[in-house]
């Protein structure tokens, strides 16, 4: 069987487009995953903390972004925090995502876990009920963070 200009056109599309798809797949199973960490009262009124995984999807059109759900918040707030703050124990005013932007802080849960508060760390607060967490900054720069709260949902 004779190939013509036009069936190896098609075969070399259609190889192509089983390659980018294979890419594609590669990529959407080798990303960085975005960790987020949720602070949230246990069954014994204290806080703790657990590191989940953000649920990201490909954004429609093929392109090699993702993004996840659109959340309903009330704001957003830009807070700034000097070196040597702390925050005595307390519970969240409000289910809120706080990201820092830059310098450090931490938050201490009971029994000492401390948690880092570093640029690009995502938590999701939670803790509405029970001792709480404590809050500070650490190093020798504000701590800058971006406080989203939630919308009841």
């Amino acid at each position: 069987m004779k190939f013509t200009a036009g069936r190896w056109m098609g075969a070399v599309l259609v190889g192509g487009a089983i390659l980018l798809w294979s890419a594609y797949g590669a990529w959407a199973r080798s990303h960085t995953p975005v960790p987020v960490t949720r602070l949230y009262t246990g069954a014994d009124s204290l806080t703790h903390a657990e590191v989940m995984e953000a649920k990201l999807s490909p954004r429609p059109g093929g392109d090699l972004y993702e993004q996840g759900d659109m959340l309903k918040a009330t704001g957003a707030q830009i807070v700034r925090a000097a070196p040597g703050y702390v925050q005595d124990w307390h519970t969240a005013p409000r289910r809120q995502y706080v990201i820092t932007i830059s310098g450090r802080g931490e938050v201490e849960l009971a029994g000492g876990k401390k948690v880092p508060m570093v640029p690009g760390q995502i938590l999701l607060v939670e803790d509405l009920t029970g001792k709480g967490h404590l809050t500070r900054t650490i190093g020798n720069q504000d701590r800058v963070s971006v406080i989203v709260p939630l919308a009841d949902q």
